[in-house]
């Protein structure tokens, strides 16, 4: 702490100033606001700063490091001790940052709803081997990346502010690639960059969807777009799942009609199903005849390992009322935090404008290195030797969990993409999953998927950024765990 974080510390010139300062410096340390390891100002700089004679600054202080309130280390500073006199009781109610949160203004709607949301990422080691969407980052072409950002890092038009749409170049760059290697109709002036897919999803949900609009949601489905709809007011309406995809026969005999459907058909997060055609093109028709919007989610389109790729439900029709969304986090690095949205031409203003609204531009550095790293055909040679990785891994690490896991746990969903899901009938796969964590290895919850009764309890394991022996070593430890 330094002598300006004193500055409210006030002291009557009519009183007797060592008592004052003593009381209040007390006072402050029983309650919390100088809380314990708090480093003190210098006795100079705290006598300036109060404008009293320094000997009265040290008599305090003194004073206090007799009765146990202070410490002092040589050559480092006075602190507040790490625990108080025995003989001091703390205020019951008396926490100055349990006061000031009290005397607070109610927070919004929006700010109460996302407060209670869990936060599933906190504090957690997210490069632990085996968390889902991790990709191989020691497989990372980093010798070609740092060459493209030594050509732009010094580049005045890249070092103020961009476009909220996104670095042109860069929405040219994706547009062609998105036609050619996905289908979809789209050119760049439809392309809106984003941080990470996240914000395409909150963007999608805010100028979509008003409070209490019926959204179709998979189920179990994506997490983060639950809490993304769910902030807005929407009222959710989860759909099971037929082969491990979208039940459309199931949707398309609702009666309710609803605002928007979120979904990901080509990789079903996390069940893996891949939405064939013929379905794809009946679900279509129910969302133009039903007037409802669909949010594609085109999550780990380059990473299938078993299935035939089906053409981006977005160019599967002249007029679809489809917003398409994908990221670089699983391709390249999730550190990037670039994300993309395509939508139709007549909407693209209002998504570009609540795009400055909620961020302004992304990192324009980054989308210039991008750009270059696929326009050189990097990236593509970038997915095409990830894609013989990755389908090792998972060949691997399939037959080990086969071979090896105890009945009844066993392989639910294999052709996922980045990772794949056990069942785990009569565990907690909370619980699970923590004891996993213990070990140094990650895994996700099968039940947290389900956005209200719990159908399956299970594991998703990432095994994109693992190695033969870590594979080897996870399932050990699951089978050890799983027979308890």
């Amino acid at each position: 702490m330094t002598s300006h974080e004193l500055a409210d510390l006030n002291l009557d010139p009519g009183q007797p100033l060592q008592s004052q300062l003593y009381r209040q410096l007390v006072r402050w340390i029983c309650v919390g606001r100088l809380a314990a390891g708090t480093k003190l100002p210098s006795s100079r700089r705290l006598a300036e700063s109060l404008a009293i004679s320094r000997n009265t600054v040290t008599q305090v202080l003194d004073q206090m490091k007799a009765e146990g309130f202070l410490t002092s280390y040589p050559g480092k500073g006075v602190f507040v001790s790490p625990k108080l006199p025995s003989y001091v009781e703390k205020p019951e109610g008396q926490d100055w940052q349990a006061q000031s949160n009290r005397c607070l203004p109610p927070l919004s709607d929006y700010g109460d709803l996302v407060q209670a949301f869990p936060g599933s990422r906190e504090n957690e080691d997210l490069l632990i081997p085996f968390t889902p969407g991790l990709p191989d980052l020691n497989a990372f072409p980093f010798t070609i990346w740092n060459k493209l950002y030594r050509r732009h890092q010094s580049r005045l038009a890249l070092a103020g502010y961009g476009q909220s749409q996104g670095y042109l170049p860069l929405r040219q760059a994706l547009a062609e690639y998105l036609r050619n290697s996905r289908g979809l109709r789209c050119n760049a002036e439809q392309v809106i960059i984003t941080n990470g897919a996240q914000e395409a999803l909150n963007l999608c949900a805010q100028v979509t969807v008003n409070r209490g609009d019926r959204v179709y949601i998979e189920n179990p489905g994506y997490r983060r777009a639950r809490s993304a709809f769910l902030a807005v007011g929407a009222k959710l309406m989860p759909v099971s799942l037929a082969d491990k995809h979208l039940d459309v026969d199931k949707l398309v005999k609702s009666a309710k009609k609803a605002k928007l459907l979120f979904i990901t058909p080509t990789h079903q997060y996390p069940m893996g199903g891949v939405m064939p055609a013929s379905e794809r093109i009946k679900l279509l028709d129910w969302a133009t005849q039903m007037g409802c919007w669909i949010i594609e989610d085109d999550y780990d389109s380059e990473f299938s390992f078993q299935n035939k790729p089906v053409a981006a439900l977005q160019g599967m029709g002249e007029k679809t009322p489809v917003l398409y969304m994908g990221s670089f986090s699983k391709t390249l690095l999730p550190g990037l935090r670039l994300g993309y949205l395509v939508t139709p031409s007549s909407t693209v203003p209002a998504f570009a404008q609540a795009k400055e609204m909620l961020s302004g531009h992304s990192p324009l550095v980054t989308q210039a290195v991008v750009a270059d790293f696929l326009n050189e055909g990097h990236f593509v040679r970038h997915l095409q030797k990830m894609r013989a990785s990755y389908m090792q891994k998972w060949e691997h690490f399939c037959q080990l969990i086969r071979d090896t896991l105890p009945s009844p746990a066993r392989l639910i969903a294999s052709s996922t993409g980045m990772h794949l899901v056990i069942s785990t009938p009569g565990h907690d796969d909370i619980t699970l999953s923590k004891k996993l964590r213990s070990h140094g290895l990650g895994s996700t919850p099968l039940s947290l998927f389900f956005p209200n009764k719990v159908e399956n309890t299970g594991l998703v394991l990432g095994f994109a950024n693992t190695e033969h022996k870590q594979r080897e070593e996870c399932v050990k430890v699951l089978t050890k765990l799983l027979e308890k």
